[in-house]
C-alpha cells in the first residue's frame, strides 16, 4: 500500500487578495489585475525584474508559486520539484492581444513580446527558469477544475519517484477575471492529499 501524500503549503489568489494556508495575507481594493500584481510583488518582497515583462497569466502563476517556493527551494542544491498546472482558458487572453497586434495596420509587424506568451505552458517555464527546476512539468487545459486528475497525477509522480515534491496549480486568467490555487504536494505535511482536499482548497 502506498504511503499517504500531503499538502504542505497552499496559496490562493482571487478577487485581488492573497491567502496563504487559508489565512488572508494581502489585498488591494478597486485595482486592475496589473495594479494588484505589482502591489503583491512588492508586498511579498519578490525580486525578479523579468516579472514585469510577463503576460498576465504568467504573472498570476509566478506570484502564487513564488510565495510557496521562496520558502522551499534551496538555491545551493538541485531541487527535484515537478510542476503540474492547468486552467480553462489556456492562453486565450494573450492570444487575443496577439491577434490584435496582427490586425493593427499601424504596426510594422506583430509583437514578438506578446507572441512568446501564446502558449499556456510558458507560465510554468518562467517558474522553472527562476528556480532552475529541471524535473517533470506539464500544463493541461480542462473545461472545468479537475481535482481527480490533478491529485492522481501528482501522486503518481511521487509514487514513481519522478519527483520529491510536486507543485500543482489551477491558474485561470481571462479578461481581468482570475483565480489561482497553487499547492505543494510531498510525502509529509499538514493536509492529506486527495481529490476531496483539493476540491476543498479550490471551492472555499
Amino acid at each position: 500500500m502506498e504511503a499517504n501524500k500531503y499538502i504542505s503549503q497552499y496559496c490562493v489568489i482571487e478577487n485581488n487578495s492573497v491567502a496563504i494556508n487559508g489565512e488572508p495575507q494581502f489585498a488591494l481594493e478597486n485595482g486592475s489585475f496589473s495594479e494588484f500584481a505589482k502591489a503583491a510583488y512588492k508586498h511579498f518582497g519578490i525580486d525578479y525584474p523579468k516579472f514585469f515583462k510577463m503576460d498576465n497569466l504568467s504573472k498570476l502563476a509566478f506570484l502564487t508559486s513564488e510565495i510557496i517556493l521562496k520558502e522551499v527551494v534551496n538555491p545551493a542544491e538541485e531541487n527535484d520539484i515537478a510542476l503540474v498546472f492547468a486552467n480553462q482558458s489556456s492562453s486565450l487572453d494573450t492570444d487575443a492581444k496577439y491577434q490584435s497586434s496582427i490586425a493593427d495596420e499601424t504596426a510594422y509587424f506583430p509583437s514578438p513580446s506578446v507572441f512568446v506568451y501564446t502558449l499556456p505552458n510558458i507560465c510554468i517555464g518562467e517558474i522553472c527558469i527562476k528556480h532552475k527546476l529541471q524535473s517533470e512539468n506539464a500544463f493541461f487545459v480542462f473545461g472545468e477544475f479537475n481535482a481527480a486528475f490533478m491529485s492522481n497525477y501528482a501522486n503518481l509522480l511521487l509514487e514513481t519517484n519522478k519527483a520529491e515534491k510536486v507543485l500543482c496549480g489551477w491558474v485561470e486568467y481571462y479578461n481581468e477575471k482570475f483565480k489561482a490555487v497553487v499547492y505543494l504536494v510531498e510525502k509529509q505535511g499538514k493536509l492529506e492529499h486527495n481529490e476531496q482536499t483539493v476540491n476543498t482548497l479550490y471551492t472555499k
